[in-house]
């Protein structure tokens, strides 16, 4: 039997909650709730970071970001270095096995030729090497304070393109439509699908914004923003659709972090403020250690392989997918020394979690999940502030939003995962992994 392709659609910036089949009450995404129907819907799915560099190492990886290598945010100017060329990712292993390999859209893993995506075992690469650009000049302009120039960030491999006044979105879909419309059926694929929205800056064309005429202007903004995403999915679904190859094809929805509460979301304030993007129920938003900067939406769509409309409520990680696809698609994880596990006994026999603790490490915060359990240590909710414990236990069986500290009543059980996850962290430091 041929082996399944692979579609990988990854979001920046995009809420637990931003999604009607998580829940929305404003944004309308039914090409991604399809797939959802199609597929299996996670409800405990974790990014690896709660920013976007680390978070995309632990996707291609499969391991903690410090131990790929990526434990920050990437700079963007021209020349910036990124994921080690001695890291497996997903392209390398799926080209070493017959698959061709092409990415569309955001890289953030290196701003340099010798750290871009072709270097890192995508046959073919359009798109930004940097964190965000603007939608129609595909400018970056984002690091001028520290005396970076604006500069042009639109690549085909290595060779810089133009093609200015084109939405971005619409673009990595035209050319992932493409894509798939000219690859011979006889080869499999593995296509990642890159999406910068809904990230700043916040553009989206006049026709997606009519959708909303409900809303306000700043939501319905950001419900434009994703509209095109939804779009863009149902193009490429589509597409998989008339190849005859969409029930061999697996795909997977899910996005790098939480929502950002960051001013060039043009909105800041209080915790109370609608910032642009929603993390539902859940406490905290990009850059932090609570669920909201790291519980994401995650699908897993294969229709000849599992069925679909199935919830998955296991605790699993951003890390897993590699050692997961590569099962799902007979090649064999263990060369590349994932820190993620197969999630297939999950999916087919109904098992438990692999994952016995979790952990998370940003800036001065650390977290560790384990069972009901979630301890968070120097919790910021958002880039600047910080929570209020430097301690907080979560029993996230009775408290998923983490709105209630319970450390004082579970001192040794405290005392324990601390020390489990600042032992982990040494361990990082020991390895020579980067902060």
């Amino acid at each position: 039997m041929k082996r399944p392709n692979i579609i990988i659609f990854y979001c920046d910036d995009l809420g637990y909650g931003d999604l009607g089949c998580y829940g929305s009450d404003v944004v309308r995404t039914p090409h991604v709730d399809r797939l959802a129907d199609d597929g299996i819907r996670f409800t405990n799915w974790y990014s690896n970071s709660p920013v976007c560099s680390p978070s995309r190492a632990s996707l291609l990886t499969g391991k903690y970001p410090a131990r790929a290598g990526i434990s920050h945010i990437l700079g963007g100017k021209r020349g910036t270095a990124g994921l080690p060329l001695e890291q497996p990712t997903l392209a390398k292993a799926f080209k070493e096995n017959g698959y061709r390999t092409a990415l569309f859209g955001k890289w953030h893993l290196g701003a340099s030729a010798e750290h871009g995506p072709n270097a890192h075992g995508f046959d073919e690469f359009f798109g930004f090497r940097a964190g965000c650009i603007d939608y129609y000049s595909h400018i970056f302009y984002w690091e001028q304070a520290a005396g970076v120039n604006p500069v042009h960030d639109l690549w085909h491999n290595e060779t810089e393109v133009w093609e200015n006044g084109q939405y971005m979105t619409e673009l990595i879909t035209g050319k992932s439509v493409d894509y798939i419309e000219a690859l011979p059926d006889e080869q499999p694929f593995f296509l990642y699908v890159a999406y910068n929205a809904p990230h700043y800056p916040m553009h989206a064309p006049k026709q997606y914004e009519a959708r909303y005429p409900e809303l306000p202007w700043d939501r319905k903004l950001m419900a434009a923003m994703i509209s095109a995403v939804d779009d863009g999915v149902g193009d490429i679904v589509g597409t998989l659709k008339r190849k005859g190859i969409y029930e061999n094809t697996i795909i997977f929805f899910s996005s790098d972090n939480g929502p950002s509460t960051e001013s060039r979301n043009w909105l800041d304030g209080t915790e109370d403020l609608y910032y642009g993007g929603s993390a539902g129920r859940f406490r905290g938003h990009k850059a932090s250690l609570f669920d909201g900067g790291i519980r994401e939406p995650a699908i897993l769509c294969y229709p000849s392989g599992f069925a679909g409309g199935q919830v998955q409520d296991e605790v699993c990680a951003m890390m897993d997918l590699f050692p997961t696809l590569l099962e799902l698609s007979g090649i064999s994880s263990e060369p590349f020394e994932p820190d993620g596990k197969s999630l297939c006994s999950t999916i087919r026999e109904a098992a438990p979690s692999p994952h016995r603790q979790l952990f998370w490490e940003y800036g001065d915060q650390l977290a560790v999940r384990e069972g009901r359990w979630k301890l968070v240590i120097n919790g910021k909710l958002d880039f600047n502030r910080k929570a209020a414990d430097t301690l907080h236990l979560s029993d996230m069986e009775r408290d998923q939003g983490e709105r209630f500290n319970v450390a004082g009543q579970y001192p040794e059980l405290v005392q324990r995962l601390e020390e489990d996850a600042q032992g982990w962290y040494q361990s990082l430091l020991k390895e020579g992994g980067n902060r």
